[in-house]
């Protein structure tokens, strides 16, 4: 029935689901999906746009968050080459698929090693790349063989090495014929990632059929590519950097400009018990501009100037393999920027000590980074949780269809409690609050077999439960080993510690803690018994910091009526809309779910939620809550 269609047989209303993406790709037009979780949304989508784009030419991109969403589509893409002809590549940082020793000692991020990579490539000092010429023969063939099989980075990157190329140079050239490119998010939101990405690749918008997967996390994701963050430790390690390299009037700008920094932050953080405030674009520069005399077109080449500087420093760090920084660079790009983006009403300019003083440039509207999306020839933007779809279509700007599927979740295979008599709200939070939080956690997850999640509104939060030691006394009295999520831990680090939790499935089960909005309480995937209940304790509303508000007004202004709810309420009511979902990953999983906050119960909050949640929730005390566990869980058994 589907050429592209690997499985015997199809869920319910996968086949409406894949019609409608042929339709929207045959038409060039874009499309919107809520499709609940386990409805095998990235098979379907991708038979749904393949016809089309491998009949005529198009380019498939699709962009998930996560490593490990990515390497889904690869395992699809393999089925599917089982019984017909495709081609498709994973793309990483050029970290990621890198050989070079240098860079994987000294790059520390994407851009950092896409800047190293270019002047390595330009000084003839990556025998990586120059093999890609002498051994033509041999890329070509390695390319061939790539595009006859589906690959995940670590198949070319196994390959590359034992043919000393570049991994990421032949992953671009498998990208050039391929008809399917998996990428994150970075590459087509980030507006200078998405250009070089597509030079390189020598594509047009209109070559494109762009996916976004998990698509909920789009604005979020869109607002962090088109923001920008300078720590004032990089300002004082730039005058540093300026006096070792003999460039007295940067050092000596930047000092002076420092200390204006200093004045700032005494007239208006130091005494207060705020973590930002809002600045004048301008303000940052009226010390030194005083003192040096300095106009906006003088400062503007001045800045200028240290950007070229900058790159000259890197080139000699990489000369003499020291680590490629340049922290001169890195303060003049910034400073360029934040003028750049002074008259933006969609930017805001803060001063934080959020995690060490620093100054932010705020993006306020995702749909800036998305307008590349009017110039492509389709989009699908699919996701679990989007509704109201009018609404998330208003946020990222796109002109797009609407469609949302039934839920999968039978009703007896699912439970919601919610806790009439607790809630996180800020002047509740206290001591006796956190020790009757976790007296619910701990006699949910008593009662709930194997695997449980425990996410809550904030690290914040999470601090407070730890502090109760319920964790302590889940690992001593209940014999399930507990896990906590690390703010700061790597990819490879998480992965690890959601693998161990995962495992104790097979045994006592485990209890994983983390927060709604994280990586684990989103990104990842349970099945059967590795999530058979979640605790979710509060509701993730970010704190009213300037930030928040800006994003408030703006959208107020934008959308009259609406600037609280899609700036403020509605982003935290998905989050705990996608933490709920764990669960269920099919129609037949089996999971229970309780939320320790009666906000959960107002119309206000549960007008956001899927119907599946909605229609089988109910408040409950303590007691209450233990009773109707225990029967629901005996009832599966």
């Amino acid at each position: 029935m589907f050429e592209y269609f690997p499985y015997k047989t199809l869920r319910p209303h996968q086949d409406e689901f894949i019609e409608l993406v042929r339709d929207v790709v045959k038409r060039g037009e874009k499309v919107i999906i809520e499709a609940p979780t386990g409805f095998g949304k990235t098979i379907s989508v991708l038979a749904g746009v393949l016809p089309h784009a491998i009949s005529f030419g198009y380019k498939v991109i699709y962009l998930a968050r996560t490593h490990k969403q990515m390497d889904r589509v690869i395992e699809e893409l393999k089925r599917i080459r089982e019984i017909a002809k495709v081609s498709g590549i994973e793309f990483r940082s050029r970290k990621d698929l890198c050989l070079h020793s240098y860079i994987r000692t000294f790059a520390q991020d994407a851009y950092t090693s896409m800047i190293v990579c270019k002047s390595l490539k330009r000084l003839g000092k990556c025998k990586y790349f120059e093999n890609l010429k002498e051994k033509r023969d041999k890329v070509k063939e390695i390319v061939e063989f790539f595009l006859e099989n589906p690959s995940y980075p670590w198949e070319v990157i196994e390959y590359s090495n034992l043919l000393e190329l570049c991994p990421y140079e032949v992953t671009r050239k498998v990208g050039e014929k391929a008809n399917v490119i998996v990428a994150s998010y970075l590459y087509m939101v980030n507006p200078w990632i998405r250009q070089a990405f597509l030079d390189g690749l020598g594509l047009e918008y209109s070559d494109l059929i762009v996916i976004f997967d998990e698509a909920h996390n789009l604005p979020d994701q869109a607002i962090s590519a088109l923001s920008d963050r300078l720590s004032i430790r990089s300002v004082e390690r730039a005058i540093k950097e300026a006096n070792e390299y003999g460039e007295k009037d940067i050092e000596n700008f930047l000092s002076i400009f420092l200390r204006g920094l200093e004045i700032i932050y005494k007239e208006k953080l130091e005494n207060y018990e705020i973590s930002e405030v809002p600045l004048s674009p301008a303000s940052i520069f009226e010390h030194v501009s005083s003192i040096l005399g300095l106009r906006e077109r003088d400062l503007l080449r001045f800045l200028q100037e240290m950007v070229e500087v900058g790159d000259a420093i890197r080139e000699d760090k990489i000369e003499r393999n020291l680590p490629p920084r340049s922290y001169v660079g890195r303060v003049g790009e910034f400073l360029w920027n934040w003028i750049s983006l002074a008259d933006r009403s969609d930017y805001l300019h803060v001063f934080t000590r959020e995690k060490g003083l620093a100054l932010e440039i705020v993006a306020l509207d995702p749909s800036v980074a998305l307008e590349f999306l009017e110039d492509v020839h389709s989009a699908i933007l699919m996701s679990g949780t989007l509704s109201p779809l009018e609404a998330f279509r208003d946020i990222i700007g796109v002109n797009a269809r609407l469609k949302k599927f039934p839920r999968m979740v039978k009703s007896e295979n699912a439970i919601v409690l919610v806790a009439r008599d607790v809630s996180t709200r800020g002047e509740e939070r206290s001591p006796v609050l956190y020790k009757k939080l976790a007296e619910y956690i701990f006699e949910a997850v008593k009662i709930i077999p194997k695997n449980v999640g425990v996410f809550t509104a904030s690290y914040e939060v999470l601090e407070g439960l730890i502090s109760t030691n319920v964790h302590i006394r889940i690992e001593e009295e209940i014999g399930k080993k507990v896990f906590i999520e690390k703010r700061d831990a790597s990819s490879s680090e998480n992965d690890a510690l959601v693998a161990e939790f995962k495992a104790e499935a097979k045994g006592n089960g485990g209890v994983l803690f983390g927060v709604m909005g994280g990586r684990n309480s989103e990104g990842q995937d349970y099945s059967g018994d590795e999530m058979n209940g979640v605790i979710l304790v509060g509701i993730p509303y970010a704190r009213p910091t300037p930030r928040v508000q800006a994003q408030i007004r703006y959208y107020e202004k934008k959308f009259p009526g609406k600037g609280r709810y899609y700036g403020y309420l509605l982003p935290a009511h998905r989050k705990l809309a996608q933490a709920a979902g764990r669960v269920h990953r099919s129609e037949e999983e089996k999971g229970s779910i309780v939320i320790l906050d009666y906000r959960v119960l107002w119309n206000t909050v549960k007008r956001d939620l899927p119907d599946w949640m909605v229609e089988t929730m109910q408040p409950v005390t303590l007691p209450l809550m233990r009773i109707k566990l225990r029967k629901f869980w005996r009832a599966v058994k």
